[in-house]
């Protein structure tokens, strides 16, 4: 009797379950319970905020990139739609061309060269150290990196400065003018200094997953260090290191700081695309152009992205793979004689 009720109780809420699943509209369960609406509740405020801050700025610049909108003047009142003028006059210009060549030298001394392969040096090297000198670094680097861009712009300022800078009163080169000779140079260092934080805590975690015993290992068959690195390490890694290499790419690419630094002076020598869009679309009032050319700084940053991401799509597919050849390996090792007979000795 009480198992007929039991199974009763089961019947009648699972058609419950049934109910209140299908046959409200909308009313599809999910694994949290929570049904579509419900969802779409806690959804919306997250869409609204993308769609005000992100889609309509992009659709608004894209509406821009294809007029003469200008901050003064009778187009300012009364802009013209201009189509692809403004991409075709940004292809042709020839100051166009020279930010974008700077703006990939920055990101690629900078970012991919700098901070990569100083954030990667640095979690290399404090991944065995304790105590007081491991939290110092630690603390130093990640003071750089929370800093106001203003506010280590300033310092830089000041460490480079021509009379009295620190760097001069160091090596003993009074007058030399480190902003003026060698901008890009000075902006690069800069950068790398300010950013290699994020890929020094990233490297940091990565290296964690690495197994002690694959190391010590590699060691006793006498690996030297580059070949620990190349063999055992970066294969691990390798998905960390495309993520960063991503994540910091972009955001080089699109960085405004150097402009509090050198201003893209002198004569342009440090004008990397951004401060470009700037003093073309704020200082030369020219906003229509401005908006054509951040729309193609935005394909190059999805140009970018696409392929950072389709390798590191192939970096999980090979890993992948590895592992299901792994496991059919270990389950073929398993079915041979001498495996069932071990088992059978062990049961």
């Amino acid at each position: 009797m009480a198992a007929t009720t039991s199974s009763a109780e089961r019947a009648s809420r699972a058609a419950r379950h049934e109910r209140d699943g299908a046959g409200r509209p909308g009313g599809e369960q999910d694994a949290a319970g929570l049904g579509r609406r419900r969802a779409a509740a806690f959804v919306a405020p997250a869409l609204v905020l993308i769609a005000l801050f992100l889609v309509l700025p992009a659709v608004w610049t894209l509406y821009l990139g294809a007029t003469d909108y200008r901050l003064t003047g009778i187009p300012a009142i009364d802009p013209s739609f201009v189509g692809t003028g403004n991409l075709t006059r940004a292809l042709g210009d020839d100051g166009f061309w020279h930010s974008l060549w700077l703006t990939l030298l920055f990101v690629l001394g900078s970012a991919v060269i700098g901070q990569a392969g100083l954030g990667f040096a640095l979690a290399w090297w404090m991944r065995e150290r304790t105590g007081w000198l491991k939290a110092t670094l630690e603390a130093l680097v990640m003071l750089a990196w929370i800093l106001p861009s203003s506010v280590v712009a300033f310092l830089w300022i000041a460490f480079l400065d021509r009379d009295g800078g620190t760097l001069n009163t160091l090596l003993h080169t009074p007058g030399a003018a480190w902003l003026l000779d060698h901008p890009m140079l000075s902006i690069t260092v800069y950068n790398i200094w300010r950013g290699s934080a994020f890929s020094m805590m990233l490297y940091s975690a990565a290296l964690g997953n690495v197994p002690a015993s694959h190391l010590e290992t590699a060691r006793l068959a006498g690996a030297s260090g580059p070949q620990l690195l190349r063999d055992v390490v970066f294969p691990r890694i390798r998905g960390h290191v495309l993520t960063n290499l991503l994540l910091i790419s972009l955001w080089t690419f699109n960085d405004f700081t150097p402009f509090l630094i050198t201003a893209g002076g002198p004569d342009g020598k440090s004008e990397t695309l951004p401060v470009h869009i700037y003093k073309t679309a704020l200082g030369g009032g020219e906003l229509g152009y401005g908006a054509a050319v951040s729309f193609l700084m935005l394909l190059i940053n999805l140009v970018v992205a696409v392929v950072y991401l389709r390798l590191l799509g192939q970096n999980n597919k090979t890993r992948g793979t590895g592992r299901t050849r792994g496991a059919a390996r270990t389950h073929g090792t398993a079915r041979t004689p001498a495996a069932r007979e071990a088992k059978e000795e062990t049961a």
